[in-house]
């Protein structure tokens, strides 16, 4: 049975937060800049750069408060390498998908009605078939992973760089090769969003088979091929339920807790006095 010790985290409950914040960002700036103003269409170049630069902001702001995974397919990455447990993962896509919601209606309440269009919806571009999109999206995905699982490995010694830029660059690569073929979703959450206000969800489980499977190759490749974790199986399944440094720090914080209201309740205090 999955415990909700991190339920009690005030760590656990701000991460949810910021993931939902961020996202908001990320689809705000990243839609945004991709819309098509009358005479100002932007290239592709100019749409790649500002998800790239967005991503890599974002990570580089939030990071340290909840990872900044922004993606949907990146939480469930994590997951599956054991980094992050079950219940954490359902709580930060919930907020993802929420966050990009939220950030596609003030875009949509901020823009005019004729440069909004279909708020850059990712679809079938191109006489692209859905195969092809779905293959598409898979490698796409996979290689933003492989980016990120290797860029933010604590277990590496070399001089890694600025993990926040090397994101942002995969994001913005991914761009540069996907906005043809399906617009680059790489992003369940960046997909479902526009979709939602549009309406428009034709062939849109391209983009959750599609990010999620390259997610789950990705975390599966790095974690068990290229760089094999030295975790045993029952800490792995241990991480998954949400019950190692989470649940220790919280028993010691609840036995502290019960120390002190007993030192200091009238019962523990008229013992003292009698004693003196």
């Amino acid at each position: 049975m999955i415990r909700m010790w991190e339920l009690r985290s005030v760590a656990f409950t701000r991460a949810v937060f910021v993931e939902f914040f961020a996202t908001l960002l990320f689809v705000l700036f990243g839609l945004g800049s991709s819309l098509n103003w009358p005479g100002a269409n932007p290239s592709v170049l100019q749409v790649a750069l500002a998800f790239g630069l967005t991503i890599g902001t974002l990570v580089q702001a939030f990071g340290h408060v909840s990872g900044a995974h922004i993606n949907p397919a990146v939480t469930l990455a994590f997951m599956v390498g054991s980094q992050i447990s079950f219940l954490r993962a359902v709580f930060y896509v919930g907020a993802q998908l929420l966050g990009a919601v939220s950030g596609a209606a003030i875009l949509q309440g901020l823009t005019p009605i004729e440069a909004r269009g279909n708020l850059s919806i990712n679809g079938l571009f191109n006489n692209t078939e859905a195969g092809h999109a779905f293959t598409i999206e898979l490698f796409l995905t996979l290689q933003l992973v492989l980016c990120i699982l290797a860029s933010t490995d604590d277990r590496r010694t070399d001089n890694v760089g600025s993990p926040a830029l090397s994101i942002g660059l995969s994001v913005a690569v991914g761009h540069l090769l996907g906005i043809h073929y399906t617009g680059c979703s790489m992003n369940p959450a960046r997909s479902f969003a526009p979709a939602v206000f549009t309406g428009i969800f034709s062939a849109h489980w391209v983009f959750w088979l599609g990010p999620m499977l390259g997610a789950t190759l990705g975390s599966l490749i790095y974690h068990y091929i290229l760089i094999p974790n030295t975790k045993t199986l029952s800490e792995r399944m241990a991480i998954l339920q949400g019950e190692l440094e989470l649940e220790k720090d919280w028993d010691e914080r609840e036995v502290r807790r019960r120390q002190s209201v007993e030192l200091h309740s009238p019962q523990t205090r008229h013992g003292m006095t009698e004693k003196v």
